[in-house]
């Protein structure tokens, strides 16, 4: 399970940025393609934050999908994962724009007083 050192990664990204103030919520950004299970990543998120001051914050995930175009229709394909294929059937797909993101896009941190 990759997601698991992934999530220690964004840990202690989020760790090193907010200092020893409380994090209220970290959004997210995963591309389709890039084969990381948010669910995954959610359930390796509340194992990894126990005991930090990320403990009991949100993790919010957006995800971004790859924007291919179909050699024999020429149609624009909207990839939600790597084996998508065009409406109208193809499966000959440029290679895809996008949809291999992993990164953190904001965190909310608590106000100190």
């Amino acid at each position: 399970m990759h997601e698991l050192a992934i999530t220690r990664n964004i840990v202690e990204a989020c760790r090193a940025r907010a200092g020893n103030a409380r994090v209220l919520c970290v959004t997210l950004e995963i591309g389709t393609l890039t084969c990381v299970m948010p669910e995954a990543l959610r359930f390796c998120y509340e194992i990894v934050t126990d005991a930090t001051p990320l403990a009991g914050s949100e993790l919010e995930i957006i995800r971004l999908p790859g924007i291919s175009r179909c050699r024999d229709c020429g149609g624009e394909v909207i990839m939600h994962d790597p084996l998508s294929c065009c409406p109208c059937g193809s499966v000959h797909l440029t290679p895809p724009q996008g949809g291999d993101e992993l990164r953190i896009r904001s965190m909310d941190i608590e106000e100190a007083d």
